[in-house]
């Protein structure tokens, strides 16, 4: 039965999504009375001041406090920049958490893996397992595969729980960068450690500089970006594959009326990786088949879509926002969810249709969803017993309810670091060589990283595409994770043709030669360190100076929402790239932690946080800054032309 409750909006779909086919199934959703994050956001729009301006404290329970003209102290005595950098500190904390805790439960396979206690996972990519375990010193030579795979996966365990030790992962950033974390004391010990302490600091009567507190949110943010995150990348391409370009689709189109469709969503690939395997088998085939259908279309939304798409090209159903909008089209027998970024409102939107919502871990149980005890021992044959169980949902569907957009468009995905060098050198000169020339000659300006989430306190997909746009028309070249890379995509604008189309000419030129979209799909959120990889070896490459903040290179994150997105703007930062903010932080009731975080902290790292809401603005701050950082570099001098003669030519 429809919610009665839902009231006709005063905004028009189309001021709240940009692409097609979330407006086409939004007015179906308003149709229907079905309710959504975006009807929720009009009943939450007079949000607290106390909490957006971060002056809201409720560690204690004296509390809560709020900071007033009036009030300018809580019952404890702390003033608002103390109260505003605690609650900065815990959200770097709990995005640190959330990406760290995955790269765990990577590592933890990997060991399973290593001792033969695993037998439908294997060690898939060998050269990345060797490449990996070099950069730990860990010998190679004579050993199995499964040797090496356990000394690595111990080490990496050691990493989350080392009590007195920097992290390992550190040395693999530019040695420049390593000094100024030692310098400025911000280097991390273990994961976990760096949590605890940063909770324990959090607490009541405990650390109250705000300085303090901030330095430690930028030391706990590169215990996730110089740690755990990059930890689960590397784990990530050893079990499942370095990713390597490849062609899928993007949008709600890519479900299918004849087909039972089964989506992924969430951010963990063990689970999506099996569900990948499994839906080909032909048993499976001939089940689907028997139920009526031609086939089984598994896509994917969010993280766990970009985990799948960049090793499968299994299609993206769409991003963040577009979670409640797959279930309105009435197609989907299934939606398989792990953790992160899935909204509880799923099974309440689920309810009006066949869809069943299932939770296949432990961590992020759902009321109305049903629990999915999957089974890693046992993966395979798990997976299969899931997919015949949305297969079994198949005769279900009411045909009247479905209304499946017809949008998609093509994309190129896949962009590690290693492919990006195969693709610039080829299998035995491999080099960032050539992106440095380019960047040096002026051909290609600088580089940008757009990441992050959707909000729906702005038209979704706007601000991204309209800066994207903006900047590769400059030159500049675009690398993407995470839901803004399935903006782009939904856009049609990862594909090699887009540089042809609306990319200036020296990067049109660069896109044309080597091959390359100039947009680039680098992964999942957790994959932002992926972008760092490729920032180091721009570095080591030399040319562009010795470390990240000399680097014509800007982060930007237009429309994030989650504490991932707060840790991971920290670790860039701290690494010596500036950030855009398209929403601002929680911390404007502070004038002195905004200075910090907007000032202080380029003093520090060289690179600092910017918010600039309008998307325009932004492409124009991104360039200035750009130029601004090759002026320092030197490589904007117009080089004097000189004819040489064979005397010169052997000296060159």
């Amino acid at each position: 039965m429809a919610n009665e409750t839902v009231k006709a909006p005063a905004i028009k779909p189309e001021e709240r999504v940009s692409d097609p086919a979330s407006v086409e199934v939004l007015k179906k959703a308003e149709k229907e009375c079905i309710e959504t994050c975006f009807s929720r956001y009009d009943t939450q729009k007079n949000q607290c001041k106390f909490g957006t301006s971060g002056v809201c404290c409720k560690i204690c329970h004296m509390g809560p406090c709020r900071i007033t003209p009036k009030s300018p102290r809580g019952i404890c005595g702390a003033d608002a920049d103390t109260i505003v950098a605690r609650n900065y500190l815990r959200e770097v904390v709990a995005g640190t958490a959330a990406h760290s805790d995955h790269g765990r439960h990577l590592v933890l396979l990997l060991k399973k893996v290593a001792e033969g206690r695993e037998k439908d996972y294997t060690i898939k990519d060998v050269p990345a397992l060797l490449r990996y375990s070099q950069c730990y010193g860990i010998k190679t030579d004579g050993r199995s595969n499964e040797e090496i795979a356990l000394e690595l996966s111990e080490l990496f365990i050691m990493e989350f729980s080392s009590q007195e030790e920097p992290l390992k992962t550190l040395r693999l950033a530019p040695e420049k960068q390593q000094a100024v974390w030692k310098n400025t004391k911000v280097e991390p010990l273990g994961i976990d450690r760096m949590v605890v302490e940063s909770m324990h600091r959090t607490h009541m009567g405990v650390d109250h500089d705000y300085r303090n507190i901030l330095k430690q949110a930028f030391r706990t943010s590169l215990a996730d970006g110089w740690g755990g995150a990059r930890v689960a990348s590397m784990v990530s391409d050893i079990l499942f594959g370095t990713p390597s370009p490849v062609r899928s689709t993007a949008n709600l189109g890519v479900l299918q009326v004849d087909t039972v469709n089964i989506i992924v969503h969430g951010h963990e690939p063990s689970l999506s990786e099996m569900l990948a395997a499994a839906v080909s088998d032909p048993e499976i085939i001939a089940y689907a088949k028997k139920a009526g259908a031609k086939g089984v279309t598994l896509a994917g939304l969010c993280c766990t879509a970009n985990e799948i798409l960049m090793r499968r090209g299994i299609p993206v159903a769409g991003n963040f926002l577009q979670q409640e909008l797959a279930i309105i089209t009435g197609a989907v027998e299934m939606m398989i969810v792990d953790v992160q970024c899935v909204m509880p409102s799923l099974p309440q939107v689920a309810k009006h249709y066949h869809t069943e919502i299932v939770s296949a871990t432990d961590i992020a149980r759902t009321i109305g969803a049903t629990y999915f005890d999957f089974d890693e021992d046992n993966a395979y044959e798990s997976a299969k017993s899931l997919i015949r169980k949305a297969i079994d949902n198949y005769g279900k569907r009411d045909p009247a309810k479905v209304a499946i957009p017809q949008y998609k468009n093509p994309l190129v995905a896949g962009f590690s670091v290693e492919a990006i060098r195969y693709m610039l050198g080829g299998t035995f000169r491999g080099s960032f060589r050539p992106l440095n020339d380019a960047i040096i000659s002026g051909r290609i300006r600088g580089v940008a990283g757009i990441v992050g989430c959707n909000n729906v306190k702005s038209t979704s997909d706007v601000y991204t595409n309209v800066l994207a746009a903006e900047l590769i028309k400059n030159n500049i070249l675009v690398l993407q994770t995470g839901c803004s890379a399935q903006c782009s995509g939904k856009a049609g604008c990862l594909t090699p043709e887009t540089a042809l189309q609306f990319a200036g000419a020296g990067l049109r030129e660069v896109c044309e030669t080597v091959g390359i979209p100039p947009m680039l799909h680098m992964g999942s959120c957790v994959d932002n360190v992926r972008i760092l990889e490729a920032a180091t070896e721009i570095v080591k490459e030399g040319g562009l100076g010795d470390d990240m903040s000399k680097l014509p290179a800007v982060g930007v994150a237009p429309e994030w929402m989650s504490e991932k997105a707060v840790a991971i703007g920290c670790y860039f930062v701290a690494s010596g790239v500036d950030v855009v903010l398209g929403v601002p932080f929680h911390i404007s009731g502070s004038a002195n932690v905004t200075r910090y975080l907007e000032e202080e902290a380029r003093e520090m790292f060289g690179g600092a946080f910017v918010t600039i809401e309008d998307p325009i603005e932004a492409a124009k701050w991104v360039m200035k800054t750009i130029e601004e950082a090759r002026d320092n570099l030197g490589i904007n001098k117009k080089a004097e032309r000189k004819l040489l003669d064979m005397k010169d030519r052997r000296g060159i």
